[in-house]
């Protein structure tokens, strides 16, 4: 057994119910250290924390914290994602995915900024500011008005466009039993015949046909 192997069963087992009785290992988190981690925003609503956030304010912030990645009108600086536009691109070849163009659930804009935004000091944002911010990426997407206040109350009433193209995850109900029924061996071609092979490419030491 190597020894990643040995290291990895190892602390599975020192990290086990079992063990941390027997070890004395480990104790209970905390409700401040559970309440750190539990930062989710869920699609209705649960997770939000009280507070609120004006379009005005959220412009001000953005370009402070966000516009040397995003632009001032989230319209993204170098290779840096689009927050805005891309309306009616889905279905062109290079589409412009955005919080107004693709995204279905506005808590995922929530989530995200006040889990891992501003690049770099992620999680130094209150929740005041999360509002702010959400508040003004809709004014630029041209869903709200450029007075509008976002809050915990009001927050779930945001359709945002895309919301009606996603669907759930049914594929144990649908593709399982579709690609779980027994192997059809009738009306089989006769042969198989090899058209191509992949090929090393040395040069760009990659795979090519």
């Amino acid at each position: 057994m190597s020894r990643f192997l040995k290291t990895l069963l190892i602390a599975g087992l020192l990290a086990s119910p079992a063990a941390a009785g027997k070890l004395n290992l480990g104790r209970a988190a905390l409700p401040a250290e559970v309440a750190a981690w539990n930062i989710d925003v869920r699609p209705d609503g649960q997770g939000l924390p009280a507070g609120s956030g004006s379009v005005i304010d959220g412009e001000e912030l953005f370009t402070d914290q966000c516009a040397a990645c995003h632009g001032d009108f989230g319209e993204a600086v170098g290779r840096w994602p689009a927050l805005a536009g891309g309306h009616d691109t889905l279905a062109e070849e290079r589409p412009v995915k955005t919080i107004g163009s693709y995204w279905p659930y506005l808590s995922t804009a929530y989530d995200y900024i006040f889990r891992a935004m501003p690049y770099g000091d992620a999680q130094s944002l209150t929740p005041d500011e999360v509002y702010q911010l959400v508040a003004y990426i809709l004014y630029l997407n041209d869903a709200v008005d450029e007075d509008f206040i976002l809050n915990k109350e009001n927050f779930t009433s945001i359709a945002l466009p895309n919301t009606g193209s996603f669907r759930l995850d049914d594929r144990d109900n649908t593709e399982y039993p579709a690609f779980s029924r027994g192997v059809c061996m009738t009306d089989c071609k006769p042969s198989v015949q090899i058209t191509g092979r992949a090929i090393k490419d040395t040069a760009s030491n990659t795979e090519s046909e």
